[in-house]
Protein backbone atom coordinates (compact mmCIF):
# COMPACT_ATOMS: atom_id res chain seq x y z
CA UNK A 1 0.00 0.00 0.00
CA UNK A 2 1.61 3.62 -1.09
CA UNK A 3 1.32 6.37 1.56
CA UNK A 4 0.56 9.02 -1.21
CA UNK A 5 -0.03 13.03 -0.86
CA UNK A 6 -2.92 14.39 -2.36
CA UNK A 7 -0.46 16.71 -5.05
CA UNK A 8 0.57 12.86 -5.85
CA UNK A 9 -3.05 11.43 -6.55
CA UNK A 10 -3.87 14.08 -8.23
CA UNK A 11 -1.39 14.02 -10.70
CA UNK A 12 -1.34 10.37 -11.09
CA UNK A 13 -5.35 11.35 -11.69
CA UNK A 14 -4.64 13.73 -14.49
CA UNK A 15 -2.25 11.12 -16.09
CA UNK A 16 -5.70 9.17 -16.37
CA UNK A 17 -7.98 11.49 -16.88
CA UNK A 18 -6.01 14.04 -19.71
CA UNK A 19 -5.10 11.35 -22.21
CA UNK A 20 -9.06 10.63 -22.72
CA UNK A 21 -9.70 14.26 -22.90
CA UNK A 22 -7.65 14.74 -25.79
CA UNK A 23 -8.98 11.71 -27.33
CA UNK A 24 -12.72 13.40 -27.37
CA UNK A 25 -10.74 16.90 -28.45
CA UNK A 26 -9.14 14.96 -31.28
CA UNK A 27 -12.33 13.41 -32.64
CA UNK A 28 -14.63 16.18 -32.30
CA UNK A 29 -11.67 18.27 -34.13
CA UNK A 30 -12.23 15.68 -36.91
CA UNK A 31 -15.89 16.20 -36.91
CA UNK A 32 -15.73 19.76 -37.19
CA UNK A 33 -13.10 19.29 -40.24
CA UNK A 34 -15.46 17.03 -41.90
CA UNK A 35 -19.13 18.87 -41.09
CA UNK A 36 -20.52 21.14 -42.98
CA UNK A 37 -20.79 23.76 -40.80
CA UNK A 38 -20.54 27.08 -42.80
CA UNK A 39 -17.44 28.41 -40.55
CA UNK A 40 -15.43 26.11 -39.37
CA UNK A 41 -12.45 27.62 -38.26
CA UNK A 42 -13.39 29.14 -35.38
CA UNK A 43 -14.84 26.16 -33.74
CA UNK A 44 -11.59 24.05 -34.67
CA UNK A 45 -9.56 26.94 -33.48
CA UNK A 46 -11.16 26.42 -30.37
CA UNK A 47 -10.59 22.67 -29.89
CA UNK A 48 -6.81 22.78 -31.26
CA UNK A 49 -6.07 25.57 -28.79
CA UNK A 50 -8.14 23.24 -25.96
CA UNK A 51 -5.47 20.40 -27.57
CA UNK A 52 -2.15 22.61 -26.70
CA UNK A 53 -3.39 23.15 -23.34
CA UNK A 54 -4.35 19.85 -22.25
CA UNK A 55 -0.92 18.29 -23.76
CA UNK A 56 0.90 21.17 -21.58
CA UNK A 57 -0.98 20.09 -18.66
CA UNK A 58 -0.26 16.69 -19.20
CA UNK A 59 3.32 17.10 -19.76
CA UNK A 60 3.46 19.05 -16.78
CA UNK A 61 1.98 15.94 -14.91
CA UNK A 62 4.19 13.23 -16.41
CA UNK A 63 7.10 15.39 -15.38
CA UNK A 64 5.58 15.31 -12.34
CA UNK A 65 5.63 11.27 -11.88
CA UNK A 66 9.05 11.32 -12.93
CA UNK A 67 10.23 13.29 -10.62
CA UNK A 68 8.75 11.28 -7.79
CA UNK A 69 8.86 8.14 -8.88
CA UNK A 70 5.74 7.65 -9.65
CA UNK A 71 3.86 5.20 -12.10
CA UNK A 72 0.52 3.95 -13.39
CA UNK A 73 -1.08 1.45 -15.32
CA UNK A 74 -4.05 0.49 -16.31
CA UNK A 75 -5.39 -2.66 -14.77
CA UNK A 76 -8.63 -4.98 -15.84
CA UNK A 77 -11.95 -3.10 -16.78
CA UNK A 78 -14.92 -4.32 -16.81
CA UNK A 79 -18.65 -2.72 -18.03
CA UNK A 80 -18.84 -1.03 -14.68
CA UNK A 81 -14.99 -0.20 -13.41
CA UNK A 82 -11.94 0.57 -14.72
CA UNK A 83 -8.59 -0.13 -12.32
CA UNK A 84 -5.28 1.31 -12.04
CA UNK A 85 -2.31 0.63 -10.43
CA UNK A 86 -0.46 3.35 -9.06
CA UNK A 87 3.67 2.15 -8.49
CA UNK A 88 6.29 3.72 -6.51
CA UNK A 89 9.83 2.20 -6.16
CA UNK A 90 7.59 -1.34 -6.02
CA UNK A 91 5.13 -0.84 -4.24
CA UNK A 92 1.90 -0.63 -4.99
CA UNK A 93 -1.77 0.35 -5.30
CA UNK A 94 -4.71 -0.52 -7.05
CA UNK A 95 -7.78 1.72 -7.09
CA UNK A 96 -10.81 1.06 -8.49
CA UNK A 97 -12.63 4.16 -10.57
CA UNK A 98 -16.51 3.61 -11.55
CA UNK A 99 -16.70 3.82 -15.58
CA UNK A 100 -19.46 6.84 -15.08
CA UNK A 101 -17.26 8.63 -12.63
CA UNK A 102 -14.22 8.43 -15.33
CA UNK A 103 -16.96 9.48 -18.15
CA UNK A 104 -18.19 12.15 -15.93
CA UNK A 105 -15.11 13.60 -14.70
CA UNK A 106 -14.00 13.60 -18.15
CA UNK A 107 -16.92 15.56 -19.11
CA UNK A 108 -16.01 18.47 -16.52
CA UNK A 109 -12.58 18.32 -17.49
CA UNK A 110 -13.63 18.74 -21.35
CA UNK A 111 -15.82 21.78 -20.19
CA UNK A 112 -13.30 23.51 -18.07
CA UNK A 113 -10.30 23.26 -20.47
CA UNK A 114 -12.86 24.52 -23.33
CA UNK A 115 -13.49 27.36 -21.42
CA UNK A 116 -9.91 27.99 -20.39
CA UNK A 117 -8.82 28.12 -23.68
CA UNK A 118 -11.84 30.37 -24.73
CA UNK A 119 -10.42 32.97 -22.27
CA UNK A 120 -6.87 32.51 -23.67
CA UNK A 121 -8.20 33.31 -26.63
CA UNK A 122 -10.28 35.82 -25.60
CA UNK A 123 -7.13 37.78 -24.23
CA UNK A 124 -5.28 37.27 -26.85
CA UNK A 125 -7.42 39.33 -29.19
Amino acid sequence: MLNLSKEAIQMLEQVIYLPMVLQILQRDCQAFEQGTFKLKQPYIKLVEQTISFVQKELAGAKRYLRQNQLQVFRGERDDLFSEYIFVRQRAQDCRRYSNIRLRNHVEDLLSYYLAKAQEITHCEQ
